[in-house]
């Protein structure tokens, strides 16, 4: 086995840094990938995770180089130990993400690569004294984030490594926009939608005699600065409500339709949303609208 060295990212290592994530990203969402810029932006500060974010200590990229290649990197955070951290991430450690050439004919031997790295990672969470540790593989687009099905090299690098999944399994779906429900009358007499700012995008909702019955909230912001490329077509969907008293009755079918011909207008043509994998009666509402599972994630990998 050739040798591998693993150091900390630098500079002209961003190219191959950004081919190694935008591989892991594709194979998770088509046609989607982050920019160099957008990359090196993720190693300073996420200013997307508003909440999270404002908590990191301290931040550290590491790759392993081998035969003069990039053939793994990580990104790993130490979260600070005051009182107004939140009780899960204080004093914590976290793999926030570790991405690796999986092994191939002409290059058989990148699975020690990653696993080396995984092992100074966490030597380096030892080094800040970091508890709980925890692992991710959240990239900076919409969608990727935990351990999707699709990195099974990624899954096994995390379990030779001693972490175990803890947390949840979430679905992650998506939706050309132009399968979604058309705007059609309203499912009840009166029902009306009120378009305003929402607090995870636009809100739509239905409104019936000055209640509210239900929203749907639209993210169409995802590419904002330079965080990612190819994304301007995009949206997600920041939540979706009604009243259990009106469930089951066109109510949230209308409120997607809605929203659909609004992101039409915009030019959106794909949706993403997220579901809990126990959540199977959001899940099949889903499917009935035009959703597909583009993945399933691994939430929560605890060392």
């Amino acid at each position: 086995m050739s040798s591998i060295e693993v150091r900390r990212f630098a500079r002209s290592d961003r190219d191959q840094v950004t081919t190694l994530v935008n591989a892991h990203i594709a194979a998770v969402l088509p046609n989607l990938s982050v920019s160099v810029q957008g990359l090196l932006s993720q190693l300073e500060r996420e200013p997307g995770e508003f909440i999270v974010d404002r908590w990191v200590a301290e931040r550290l990229a590491l790759v392993a180089e081998q035969r003069g290649r990039i053939v793994a990197a990580a990104l790993l955070l130490r979260y600070r130990a005051e009182e107004e951290v939140a009780e899960r991430y204080r004093g914590a450690g976290e793999i926030r993400w570790l991405v690796c050439w999986p092994e191939a004919p002409y290059w058989p031997d990148s699975t020690a690569a990653g696993d080396l790295l995984a092992a100074a990672c966490l030597a380096q969470l030892a080094r800040w004294n970091a508890s709980p540790r925890y692992a991710d593989g959240a990239l900076p687009v919409p969608g990727v984030y935990g351990v999707p099905e699709q990195w099974p090299h990624i899954a096994g690098i995390y379990q030779r490594a001693g972490f175990a999944h803890r947390g949840r399994t979430e679905i992650v779906l998506l939706a050309d926009v132009a399968d979604l429900p058309r705007s059609g009358p309203p499912p009840l007499p009166h029902l009306t939608a009120r378009r305003t700012v929402g607090s995870n995008g636009t809100r739509i909702s239905a409104v019936l005699d000055g209640e509210v019955l239900g929203f749907i909230e639209a993210d169409t912001n995802l590419d904002s600065g330079a965080r990612v490329s190819r994304l301007g077509g995009w949206a997600d969907v920041g939540e979706l409500w009604v009243a259990e008293t009106h469930r089951r009755r066109g109510v949230g079918n209308w409120l997607l339709g809605q929203a659909a011909a609004w992101l039409r207008l915009g030019g959106v043509n794909r949706l993403l949303d997220y579901a809990d994998a126990d959540a199977e009666g959001y899940l099949a509402f889903l499917a009935a609208t035009g959703f597909q599972t583009v993945t399933r994630t691994m939430r929560e990998l605890v060392h």
